[in-house]
């Protein structure tokens, strides 16, 4: 008779694998990451990798599924933040600290590639992203209606506008150096509220 499954084991089994795959994914490229190089990486055999996962792109997948459950999360956190800029820039500086991580821009490269072949994966992307969007559109709007971000911008826009730039710092990103500074100020700029003066005076 099998084993009664321990659900908190699994889950910790399947992000160990997960985290392993991630860095190969970043580093080789998906299909430069074969099944046995996850599994040397993890420390387990290859085996193990298809109990925990049916195929290499249900392992792409989870090393995004991940993301999921943070973003909720950090939004949980920040949603309600009395200052609604500071709110934000929180938001968008932990979204940008694994910028700096080795090969962080590589998995970008890569999640763009795969998630045009996968649906599961872009239905993933997809939801994370909206999690995002609908957080910072919040937030944006709150902002507006105490004056400190600039009244004449969408919120939904504005959002993904800060997700783009959230995405660009990943492709642009020092290794070993978290683009927050730039990030909160390119952010900060474009939420800037008028200052009311008339220029043509």
């Amino acid at each position: 008779m099998a084993r009664n499954a321990d659900p908190e084991r699994i889950a910790r089994k399947r992000e160990h694998i997960a985290v392993a795959a991630g860095r190969l994914f970043a580093t080789h490229g998906y299909e430069a990451t074969s099944v046995a190089l996850v599994a040397a990486e993890a420390e387990i055999s290859a085996a193990s990798v298809f109990y925990y996962f049916s195929d290499k792109a249900a392992l792409f997948r989870a090393v995004f599924e991940q993301d999921l459950p943070t973003v909720e999360s950090l939004m949980a956190e920040w949603g309600d933040a009395a200052d609604a800029v500071e709110g934000i820039l929180a938001i968008l500086d932990a979204l940008v600290e694994d910028a700096a991580e080795p090969g962080a821009a590589g998995m970008v490269v890569e999640l763009v590639r795969r998630v045009k072949h996968d649906p599961q994966l872009m239905e993933i992307v997809t939801r994370t992203g909206e999690v995002v969007r609908t957080g910072l559109a919040s937030l944006i709007a709150r902002g507006q209606s105490t004056g400190s971000i600039d009244p004449a911008l969408e919120p939904e826009r504005a959002a993904a506008w800060l997700q783009t730039i959230v995405d660009g710092a990943y492709l642009g990103a020092e290794e070993g150096r978290a683009p927050t500074a730039e990030v909160r100020r390119t952010a900060l700029g474009y939420l800037r509220a008028p200052s009311g003066k008339d220029d043509s005076d």
